[in-house]
């Protein structure tokens, strides 16, 4: 017996361990050439779409870098500040003043500010915005902005686009917010359309994003605007995408006004209290840009 285990038994346990260790092996080896193969399409697909977006070349056709001496008013040539008065929330208070909208130390500081300047002016505060209807416009393409806003209740500072004359009226005409706080943590990013405002359809597609971000670092607030989709972007990572419907419907009920020539605009501006804490009216408010640029697809 003990023969037999020596000579018979053992060699066959031994054979088949061998067996088994090979085909664990084996095993093993098909397992890492599997994760091989899937890294390599992965990274090759990545490659493929850096290759993809670095071809898609722009051109600047307009850019602001605010250089001028401190103190200086915007250039006359691309920004107006004389904006119009209205009811709305963002436009209770403005008004054109050198206090409100100028140049400083390479910035453009747009301001909202207790009212001690005009006497005969009611508003209990006066907030400074800047547009270049009449100036620039363009259709599709991407546009930056870099600005950094305070951290303060009430603040209510936005750049965003707008239809250029002649254009239906608000909001079949369309409206892009490339940036909006209000108050002190989030970004939000909204097309507004008379499909969105007037019907309602908020969700199909999807109209606003939002992000946490930390408001009084500098960040870069994007748009890309194509044919059939709008893409917002922050520091230069996608947060958003409103996208054009094909059906009758939508073609119907202006869910994508977003084919003719928008302006921009940019607005120091001050919330109420009923739809987040109302502002301070004994403080300054203050959003600083660093520039804006505006690119075309070549």
């Amino acid at each position: 017996m003990g023969i037999n285990v020596f000579f018979v038994i053992l060699p066959q346990l031994i054979i088949y361990k061998m067996k088994r260790h090979k085909i664990l092996l084996l095993y093993a080896v098909g397992l890492l050439v599997i994760v091989f193969v899937i890294l390599f399409a992965t990274k090759s697909g990545s490659l493929k779409m850096c290759a993809q977006t670095s071809k898609e070349n722009y051109v600047m056709i307009f850019s602001d870098e605010f250089n001028q001496p401190s103190g200086s008013a915007p250039d006359v040539k691309k920004w107006s500040t004389n904006l119009p008065r209205a009811k709305a929330i963002w436009n209770r208070w403005i008004a054109d003043s050198p206090k409100l909208v100028y140049v400083k130390n390479g910035n453009l500081v747009c301001r909202a500010i207790p009212n001690t300047i005009l006497s005969n002016d009611t508003a209990a505060m006066l907030t400074g915005a800047l547009e270049t209807k009449g100036k620039f416009s363009f259709k599709y393409g991407k546009i930056e902005v870099r600005l950094k806003t305070n951290l303060k209740d009430g603040n209510f500072p936005a750049v965003w686009l707008m239809p250029e004359p002649p254009a239906k009226v608000h909001p079949y005409g369309g409206e892009i917010d490339i940036f909006e706080s209000y108050g002190k943590s989030d970004a939000y990013f909204t097309a507004h359309t008379h499909w969105t405002v007037n019907l309602g359809k908020k969700e199909t597609p999807q109209h606003q994003f939002h992000e946490r971000v930390k408001l009084n670092k500098w960040h870069i607030y994007g748009l890309i605007w194509e044919k059939d989709r709008l893409i917002w972007t922050l520091d230069g990572k996608t947060v958003g995408v409103y996208t054009k419907l094909d059906s009758k419907e939508a073609k119907d009920n202006g869910q994508w006004p977003f084919d003719h020539p928008f302006f921009i605009r940019m607005n120091q501006s001050l919330g109420n209290e009923t739809w987040k804490r109302g502002p301070s009216l004994k403080d300054v408010y203050e959003t600083k840009i660093d520039w804006v640029r505006v690119y075309k697809k070549l």
